[in-house]
């Protein structure tokens, strides 16, 4: 499986740094499998940080090995278990298990005003759901455990001053 990080610096070994704000799957190295993701955040975190430039870091990892020697939730869709475990991690009330990997839907930038409605009570639960059906969710892949970081190996970069 090919891996894409969009940062505003290149990063050919991956550390797990403590965030300063609560993401969709919690703590970790996030990736993603589409690249176009991956272009569209490194420009918003070089913007973000007004310092580098928009880096695309790939990778690549053997997800049969990986997957089967640590432990991975896989979210196939943005279902109710999806939407619980990304709203929990978001609100900083997650207390559920640990794993090495979590894979599944990214809840971006087009389905964050479905987020807000959602948490703020605005849409039940069914009424998000049926809205993130006709979202295009491109897939993530959180490194959350130095364990998982073992199987991650760097491939290069794609730099650009602005894509």
């Amino acid at each position: 499986m090919i891996l894409y990080h969009g940062s505003n610096v290149i990063v050919d070994r991956p550390k797990l740094i403590q965030q300063n704000r609560y993401l969709d799957f919690g703590f970790g190295f996030y990736t993603t499998t589409n690249k176009n993701q991956a272009i569209s955040f490194a420009n918003k975190v070089a913007k973000r940080r007004e310092t580098g430039q928009n880096v695309v870091n790939i990778y690549k990892i053997d997800e049969a090995a990986a997957f089967s020697e640590c432990s991975i939730p896989h979210f196939v869709e943005a279902n109710e278990a999806w939407l619980d475990f990304v709203s929990d991690n978001r609100s900083g009330n997650y207390e559920g298990e640990s794993y090495d990997f979590i894979f599944g839907p990214v809840a971006n930038d087009d389905v964050y005003r479905i987020f807000t409605l959602y948490t703020a009570g605005v849409l039940t639960k069914e009424q998000t759901l049926e809205q993130l059906k006709i979202k295009k969710l491109y897939s993530q892949l959180v490194l959350t455990s130095e364990k998982a970081l073992s199987y991650l190996h760097f491939v290069g970069t794609v730099l650009e001053e602005g894509f």
